[in-house]
Formats: structure tokens, C-alpha cells, sequence
């Protein structure tokens, strides 16, 4: 089997679940929710995080900015290179979706940057207050979840990415602990 079919053979559910979710008519504030989460994983909410910790002047606030800071920037480098060396188109080029006009970052899918940067912003600064860790896995969750519900990624695109964040996150906070 050459590597062009075995990646084929692994596209396959892939596929199939973008299709059913390109044609998929949620509820209202299910849609509202998935695009406020894409909005939310554009940025603005990882940094009001940093602002509520910076405002916390608890004694671990710097020390867990450093560790989101530096799992950001090792996760977004990571997004770039790999997006240019996989070149998988998004699923948003290959077939339109029924409800969802959010334009694409960018051109490549694979891994999804958004799901790269949740799980690096909520492992790292989780590590430090675990108390505050599942309201930023779901804020995660959300990102990642809407990347796919909204026809930018593959699932695929999403786990890995959301793998390489959450492991990016935890080593930088073990760092800087």
C-alpha cells in the first residue's frame, strides 16, 4: 500500500464526518455558541486569561504567563511548519457548508491552530491554577469543537492539534514551575 492510499484510507471518516456536519442545521444557540467559541479562539479570550492573571499579582502570575507565553509561541511555530509541509486543504474548500460564512485564516487544515493555542493556553496556565482547569478545558473544547462544526478542520486536524497544545502547555508550565 502506497502512502498516498494509506492517507486516502485514513481520510475516509474524515470525510464522511465533515459532509454530515456541512449539511447539519443546529439549533440557534448552538450555532451562536460554536461561533462565539471561534471568535473566542482568535485570541481575545487567551488574552483577557492573561490580563485576569496579570491582575491576580498572585506569586505564580508570572511564572504562568511565562509558561503560557512560551507554549503559544512553540505552538503557533509548530502550526506553521507543519500546516506548509502537510498542505491539506481545508474542508471548507472541497464543499461548501449550509449555514457557516466564517472566512479561513489561512489555506491548510492539518493541525488546527486555533485547537494548537486553546490547549497550550489552558494546560499551562491550568498547571498553575488547577482550580480554573475546567472552565479552561471547556473553553478549549469549545474552540476545538467549533473548528470543526463550523467546516474549518477535519476532526483529525483538531485532536492532533489539540494533543500538541495540551503537551506544549504542560512541559512549558513543568518549566517554568
Amino acid at each position: 500500500m502506497n502512502l498516498s492510499r494509506a492517507a486516502s484510507n485514513l481520510s475516509r471518516p474524515d470525510r464522511f464526518l465533515m459532509q454530515r456536519l456541512n449539511r447539519w442545521r443546529p439549533p440557534r444557540w448552538f450555532r451562536v455558541w460554536m461561533l462565539a467559541a471561534t471568535r473566542a479562539g482568535d485570541g481575545w479570550l487567551w488574552w483577557c486569561c492573561a490580563l485576569a492573571v496579570l491582575a491576580s499579582n498572585d506569586a505564580a502570575s508570572r511564572a504562568a504567563l511565562g509558561a503560557a507565553a512560551a507554549a503559544v509561541v512553540s505552538g503557533i511555530c509548530s502550526f506553521k511548519v507543519l500546516k506548509r509541509t502537510v498542505g491539506r486543504k481545508r474542508p471548507c474548500a472541497i464543499e461548501p457548508h449550509c449555514w457557516a460564512t466564517v472566512l479561513p485564516p489561512d489555506q491548510f487544515s492539518f493541525p488546527s491552530g486555533h485547537s494548537i493555542t486553546a490547549f497550550a493556553m489552558a494546560a499551562s496556565l491550568g498547571t498553575f491554577y488547577p482550580a480554573a482547569l475546567p472552565v479552561l478545558l471547556f473553553c478549549a473544547a469549545s474552540v476545538a469543537a467549533s473548528r470543526v462544526v463550523l467546516g474549518m478542520h477535519y476532526l483529525s486536524d483538531v485532536i492532533v492539534g489539540s494533543g500538541i497544545g495540551a503537551t506544549l502547555g504542560y512541559v512549558a508550565a513543568m518549566l517554568f514551575k
